[in-house]
Order: C-alpha cells, then structure tokens, then sequence
C-alpha cells in the first residue's frame, strides 16, 4: 500500500467506515470535523483530527480553502471524500492533485463529465445504452422544453444538469404546467446547485430503481452486481436491497454489463454507480445518471460479494491494478440496508437532533450496523438526519425479510426519534414482502396510512 496518511474529508458514519477500512490496510487516518463535530465517532477513532471551521457546513466540509490547508497541514498523502460534500466535486479533485495528494475516486474529467447530467447521457447514447426518451441536451426555455414534450409525450421529467439526490425535479403533464414549472425548476437548481441548466426526460410511472456498481481502475471496469432502492421518500432512498429480486436473469446480465461498457468508455477509476429505472411492464431498462462516489447503500453488495468496496478504493487509489476479474465475483443470498434517520415520522419527519441517552445494537451475527453513534452521543442538527444503516444478509429474501425484523427489534436508540418505527410498519406491508414495490409506491402508502391511521 502505497498511501501512508488518509485525509477523511467528510462526517458520520461514513467517516467511520472509511477509518475501518484504512486501519484494516495499516494506514494512517487524519479526520476533519467541523467544531461542532470535534467528539463524533470517527473524531476518537481516527489517529488525528482537524478542525475545519464552524459547525455550518459552508463554513467546514464545503470550504474547500479550509480542508485544502487542513489536508496540507495534515501531512496527508491521500483524501477519502466519502459521500456528499466534495465528494463529486471536479474543482476540489483538481486542486488536490495539484498538491501532489491522491484523491481516492476518478479524475476530475470524469465527475465533470458524468456529473454533468445531460454530458452523461449522450456518454451513454455513445456507448449503446439505453436511456430514457427526452431532450438531447439542455432546453433554454418553456418554448423547447414544450416543443421536446410534444416530441417524447406527457409527462415529463424536468431535471437539472447539476443535479442530484432529486433535487431540482419537476414533474408535468401538460404543456400549460409545464410553462409555469421551468422558471420553478431553473430557481431551485441556480440555488442548490450554481447552474440553472434543465433538461426534459419522459416520466415512467411505476418504474423501479436499479442501480449497477462497478470498480475500475482506468482502463477496466467489473460490475459487482445489481441494488435495487426503489423504496424513496421524497426521491430520497430509505430501503435498499441486493439483488433486484424482480430482474429476469437475461434483463439483469444485460444491464450489468451495460453498466461496465459505459464505465469503460469514460475511463472510469475507483468505485461508482450507475442508477437506472425499469419498467417492469416491459422489461425495458433506461440509464439516468452516474454517481462517482461510494453510495450510501454499498454494504448490501458488500454483503452478497463478500468484497470490501472501501477498502478496494483504497488500494486501486494507491496505484493497484484491478485484482478481480468479471469471473472472480459471484453473488450470493440477499442482503436488505434500512436508512436509520434522527426524525419523527409520527410528525412529518420533523428532524430529532438531541442525545442518544442508551443505545444497543443487534449482536453481529443478526446484523451489521454502521453508524456514528455512541451512548451520549449528541446527534447536531446542521448535517444529514442519516444517524446509521442496518444491514442483514440471509440466504434468499424471506430469510433476509426474517433477519431485518430480529435486526430491528434489536435496535434501541434512546433519547432521540428516529425512523425505525417506519421500517418496522414496512415490514408489515403485504406490497413490501413480495416486493411489488416502485419509486413512488412509498409516498402513495403513506398517505393511505395517514388517511386511514387504523
């Protein structure tokens, strides 16, 4: 192993994983923290700390003068970005590297061509995969996205070319609501994300989402199976699975390996996904975007892998060649991951920032759960309400099904709310138990639930 000292610039629990995966490799670990972060988990795991700045997050993990000084000052020779903040961010990636550092993840030419979201899908045209009917670049405005409509068919998608996590997304159906959405969607995405570019795509009701994850390391990429997270609230994952139960065999060979050709195409270093949607009723898949990154729901393919993703980071970061070919990898049984989040569902999700006063985790032979948390920890309210993943592995569904309800039941964080209860209802859903599940199928069974609270 080539790198030494590991920069971890990012929080919670991905911090500690990250932490994990380096000590198992004998390598140094450097944590930044904001100042309201200086006590988390991965503050006392990690060899030193740097303090960032204020808790704010514009202040600490996304001033990127201040990690930059921190990293020079660390003596690091590589940055782990985690998820989020700068992780996918092109102009952090140049910098660094400028500073002789390596940055765990592909170059910056890559996130900027694959973040860029329209750039992405004529990468993915070019590379034979499908995606989903719609513009085939940016629309300037309401008079094109309406002319584009016209061409694809209602509804559509209004998307933003920076986008991300779903934000920015607008749904139409007609041309009059579609006039009044554009200008919506451009002041969103100009907000969030510094660049106002929309672009159109058809909007496929009732479609599930699949993701693909490859490794690469630059010049070949493997695929280490499927995910399906089809199970979002407000677009934002809540439950993830490994495989995509519903897949036919030749469906899942087929985007899998579509995954890797698009990967190869764009030189792809590192771990990344590739998310899709399908549409069940005709078996068709369409490619929507790549996430250069480590994904919040990778342990469910580490589970039926049996491969160490961040630790594979690492070591194609410190100059290994790809080590695993296509054959190499198998999957086995069936692996569940349930976002453990600080808010009250009982109350609109409000968030639940406060002190863990007790906490307990299932035994790891029921579970794996990765999370920040300690007893008396205080979970801050300035960051993501995303407190911790339970993951469990069995030999088909059932049995995973089976296993999450001891996982759950095993699981008590006191002192806080948090989203257990909503799994635990989930697990009750006849839908959720045969997996007749899609994107949107939550939302429409809470509202039912809240209309019908027996």
């Amino acid at each position: 192993m080539t790198i030494k000292t590991l920069f971890i610039a990012n929080r919670g629990e991905i911090a500690v994983r990250v932490i994990l995966a380096a000590k198992a490799l004998g390598i140094r670990t450097v944590q930044a923290a904001s100042e309201a972060d200086t006590d988390m988990l991965a503050a006392r795991m990690a060899d030193q700390v740097v303090v960032l700045g204020g808790a704010p997050a514009a202040q600490s993990y996304l001033n990127i003068p201040a990690v930059l000084d921190a990293i020079r000052s660390s003596g690091a020779d590589a940055v782990h970005p985690g998820y989020g903040f700068l992780s996918e961010n092109a102009d952090f990636v140049e910098q660094v590297e400028r500073m002789g550092v390596t940055f765990v993840g592909p170059t910056a030419e890559t996130i900027r061509k694959m973040g860029d979201k329209s750039a992405a899908r004529a990468e993915a045209i070019a590379a034979g995969v499908p995606v989903v009917p719609g513009s085939t670049g940016d629309v300037a405005d309401a008079q094109e996205a309406q002319a584009v409509a016209r061409e694809i068919g209602y509804p559509v998608m209004i998307k933003a070319r920076a986008g991300g996590g779903g934000r920015g997304i607008r749904i139409s159906g007609s041309a009059d609501e579609l006039s009044s959405l554009i200008p919506q969607a451009k002041a969103e995405a100009r907000a969030a994300f510094g660049d106002d570019a929309l672009y159109l795509e058809r909007y496929i009701p009732r479609a599930r989402h699949v993701e693909v994850q490859v490794l690469g390391d630059g010049e070949r990429v493997v695929h280490l199976f499927e995910r399906e997270c089809s199970l979002q609230r407000k677009r934002q994952k809540v439950w993830e699975e490994a495989p995509a139960a519903a897949l036919p065999p030749a469906t899942r060979e087929a985007l899998c390996e579509s995954a890797v050709a698009l990967a190869t195409r764009v030189g792809y270093r590192g771990a990344g996904t590739l998310e899709y949607l399908y549409d069940e009723g005709t078996g068709a898949f369409f490619f929507i975007e790549m996430n250069t990154r480590i994904q919040v729901e990778h342990p469910v393919t580490e589970m039926i892998t049996g491969i160490d993703l961040v630790q594979a980071q690492l070591r194609i970061a410190g100059g290994e060649k790809l080590w695993l070919s296509q054959r190499d990898i198998q999957a086995k049984g069936h692996a569940i991951e349930v976002r453990i989040n600080a808010e009250n569902p009982d109350r609109m999700f409000m968030p639940s920032p406060g002190t863990v006063s007790a906490l307990t985790v299932p035994h790891e032979d029921v579970a794996r759960f990765d999370t920040m948390l300690f007893a008396g920890y205080k979970v801050v309210p300035f960051y993501d309400s995303l407190i911790g993943k339970l993951i469990v592995y069995g030999r088909d569904r059932a049995d995973a099904l089976v296993r999450l309800e001891a996982a759950l039941d095993g699981l008590q964080i006191e002192g806080i709310a948090t989203t257990r209860s909503l799994h635990k209802a989930l697990l009750g859903a006849p839908d959720v138990r045969a997996g007749n599940v899609h994107t949107t199928w939550l939302e429409d069974w809470m509202k039912d639930r809240a209309s019908d609270p027996k």
